[in-house]
């Protein structure tokens, strides 16, 4: 009864804060203007801003003419003193908190710094944003009277750099959340920033079964792992055997469409809530706000980041095409680029996105700029992939758990081609049928590629290798990537992945 209070209370509270959404909505551009003004000011006495005038800047043009866009490894440097305890470098004071991202084609760490204006501006305000969506489109929600699972990763320090705390952006959430949502959460603090995964399933796996979980979030291939293990030391079919009351699952990092029946299959409920939300180790950017997810996402332009676009065709040469919010047209494809309260100063974080409106601006994630395949010119992204392969699914009856796809490059006589990688929960009776299938869809959704399918003059049809179930999950282990910040990258234009991923299973 005291929880169930506790929801009505709670859902008054979202109910008043939508107007704070509704703002966003509809004053995204002035909202957008307001916050580069403010930055500008409130960074113009730091080293950053010294060096790139800050104090000169008053409008967008003179933002976009006097600052760089930036790759992480032009600003290391900055972050580096910053790790060191120096104070005034990207933002105003000393940062403490440090997101690491290694990404899934680098071995190699990023720290990104999490500025306490940010932590409570874009990181803890976006999660307030994310209720109250949910609470909005959903009148059974109830994700303050149970528990909400995290799939989040650890905390550590390095040597080098004693008063920073690194970790994935998730365990920096966890470890510091607001005392009101403690009560929710589980697993308990002790197990959610364990390092070591496998130890973490374990825990998690028992820890669980005795907690009343309404709402769980996290990359779907991990979230997977420890569905798995909870079915398989308790006997059950599926997960509400477990959790009775669970209700949403929010989700994002990778496109869902692969993963959705295998969640069907986990958690067989009509009335279930699937909620997409774009957040990154960069900042959280974007939540679905509509019952229907090919609306978009909102962007939440009033959350510590400023936004550009920069059209796909530019990115590798020309940035003085990026445009501001008000600038994007809806349907055209567009690397993001982002100024933030912890000092990221036009800085890509990789990712590609679409507009599907802009009265709101709403928007999906497409891609990433280095996951594409473009070696014959067929400029595939990760949404025509992940379409086409949710079409043959639909066609076949097979559930797809992971893919990957890299080319087959020209040798000899032989045309070139992709080749993907499979792991299928179900897979498809006839493989080579379904293969002649997913090549038509691929086409259907992708002009380029079509033309160069055309009459098998180009290119050959795709090839498709079925791996063992568990495979993707014993690469990433093997790349030291174990936990929810690491995603199986899609699509490649090297077969490096291809070739690891064939060279562990034997294909």
């Amino acid at each position: 009864m005291l929880k169930a209070n506790f929801n009505k209370i709670m859902r008054l509270f979202l109910y008043i804060r939508m107007k704070r959404l509704d703002k966003i909505r509809n004053e995204g551009v002035a909202l957008q203007h307001t916050i580069l003004s403010d930055f500008m000011e409130r960074a113009e006495h730091t080293s950053y801003g010294n060096k790139f005038g800050f104090k000169n800047i008053s409008d967008y043009e003179t933002f976009k003419r006097n600052v760089p866009i930036v790759t992480y490894e032009e600003l290391q440097p900055y972050i580096r003193r910053m790790m060191l305890g120096e104070a005034d470098v990207l933002w105003p004071g000393k940062v403490k908190w440090f997101a690491k991202s290694s990404g899934t084609t680098s071995d190699k760490s990023k720290y990104l710094p999490i500025t306490d204006e940010f932590y409570m501006n874009n990181l803890i305000s976006s999660s307030w944003d994310t209720s109250t969506i949910m609470y909005d489109l959903m009148p059974d929600c109830n994700s303050f009277q149970g528990k909400n699972l995290t799939m989040c990763g650890s905390l550590s320090k390095l040597s080098e750099f004693p008063d920073a705390v690194i970790g994935d952006v998730s365990a920096i959430m966890f470890d510091r959340m607001p005392a009101v949502g403690k009560p929710f959460m589980a697993p308990d603090k002790e197990i959610a920033l364990m390092p070591n995964w496998d130890e973490k399933i374990a825990k998690m796996s028992k820890q669980l079964l005795h907690e009343d979980i309404v709402l769980f979030g996290g990359v779907p291939t991990w979230t997977i792992v420890l569905f798995e293990r909870m079915l398989e030391e308790t006997g059950f079919d599926n997960m509400l055997e477990i959790w009775p009351n669970v209700s949403t699952y929010i989700h994002g990092g990778v496109g869902f469409e692969p993963y959705k029946k295998i969640f069907e299959k986990y958690i067989p409920k009509d009335d279930f809530h699937y909620l997409e939300a774009y957040n990154a180790s960069e900042g959280f950017f974007a939540v679905q706000d509509s019952s229907n997810p090919a609306n978009g996402m909102l962007l939440l332009t009033n959350n510590e980041i400023f936004y550009e676009f920069l059209p796909i065709d530019d990115v590798d040469h020309n940035h003085e095409n990026t445009v501001p919010l008000e600038g994007v047209i809806a349907g055209k494809n567009y690397a993001i680029v982002i100024s933030t309260s912890s000092g990221l100063w036009r800085y890509m974080p990789g990712d590609t996105v679409k507009f599907t409106s802009t009265k709101p601006y709403r928007l999906k994630v497409t891609g990433r700029t280095k996951h594409f395949i473009n070696v014959f010119g067929e400029e595939v992204m990760i949404s025509n992939t992940d379409q086409a392969l949710k079409m043959a699914c639909e066609e076949f009856g097979c559930i797809v758990s992971e893919y990957t796809v890299g080319p087959r490059f020209l040798e000899g006589n032989k045309k070139g081609g992709h080749e993907w990688m499979i792991e299928f929960e179900k897979p498809p009776i006839d493989i080579k049928i379904f293969e002649i299938k997913l090549d038509q869809y691929l086409q259907s959704v992708n002009s380029d590629y079509e033309a160069k399918r055309y009459m098998d003059i180009a290119l050959d049809n795709l090839k498709v290798n079925i791996l063992p179930r568990g495979t993707f999950v014993k690469w990433l282990q093997s790349k030291g990537k174990s936990g929810g910040q690491h995603k199986v990258p899609r699509l490649s234009n090297s077969r490096q992945y291809i070739e690891e991923i064939g060279k562990l299973v034997g294909v």
